[in-house]
């Protein structure tokens, strides 16, 4: 038994100061070798992978928060038709203004052009009359009442549109004098009314109708964001 013993440690030793021995000693060490740098190099990938992947998580953040700032000051300052931005409180007085103005002044179109109607037809024009007569009062005190909230396009806008309406009925209301024989007139009466016919409705379905539809442009402009 101590025979053999001795026997297999002598081939040991002899297996170990063979140049195979040494061959296969290198090529293990080359193996772990190659291993542990492939192993290296895959952490050090995935380092930086981790790295690489904070970044960008940290980038997006920065994004979100931009954009949420962004979104939140576009929701809170509209466009103005300058394309300039509006102050909130300034947007809001502005709107809550043009929600009392607006029916007003299309009233005052409507009315007004029910009593023009009713003089072209000679049908009775009393309460129309009277109508058309305080929508344009109320309109223009309400316009007055509110012009420091107004915007400067749409202040103009409104005064001159009232303005024309007012011209309407009253270049209406002098039509209804000549046909009642109640205005001297210089000249050839029936070109003078005629002429007065179409002065209002020329200055209603015209210019007042330009006006309106203007009007109408510019507050979308300013109270609807693209």
């Amino acid at each position: 038994m101590t025979s053999r013993v001795l026997m297999e440690q002598e081939w040991l030793l002899a297996f170990f100061s063979t140049p195979e021995f040494g061959l296969l000693s290198v090529g293990l060490l080359l193996v772990v070798l190659v291993v542990a740098v492939i192993a290296l190099q895959m952490s050090r990938r995935q380092t930086l992978l981790q790295h690489e992947l904070k970044q960008r998580v940290a980038t997006l953040w920065q994004e979100m928060d931009e954009l949420r700032v962004q979104q939140f000051n576009e929701s809170e300052i509209p466009s103005g038709n300058s394309g300039s931005p509006l102050p909130a409180e300034q947007f809001l007085l502005e709107k809550a203004a043009l929600e009392k103005v607006w029916p007003l002044v299309w009233g005052l179109h409507d009315k007004l052009g029910s009593f023009l109607r009713a003089v072209e037809s000679n049908e009775p024009t009393g309460d129309t009359r009277v109508s058309a007569r305080n929508a344009a009062l109320e309109a223009r005190k309400t316009v007055n009442g509110l012009r420091p909230f107004l915007n400067a396009e749409v202040d103009d806008l409104l005064t001159r549109l009232i303005d024309t309406e007012i011209k309407a009925h009253l270049a209406a209301c002098q039509y209804m004098d000549m046909q009642q024989g109640g205005l001297s007139v210089a000249g050839d009466d029936e070109s003078s009314r005629h002429a007065s016919r179409q002065k209002f409705r020329l200055l209603h379905e015209g210019d007042a109708k330009d006006l309106l539809n203007h009007l109408v442009e510019v507050m979308r402009r300013r109270m609807v964001r693209s």
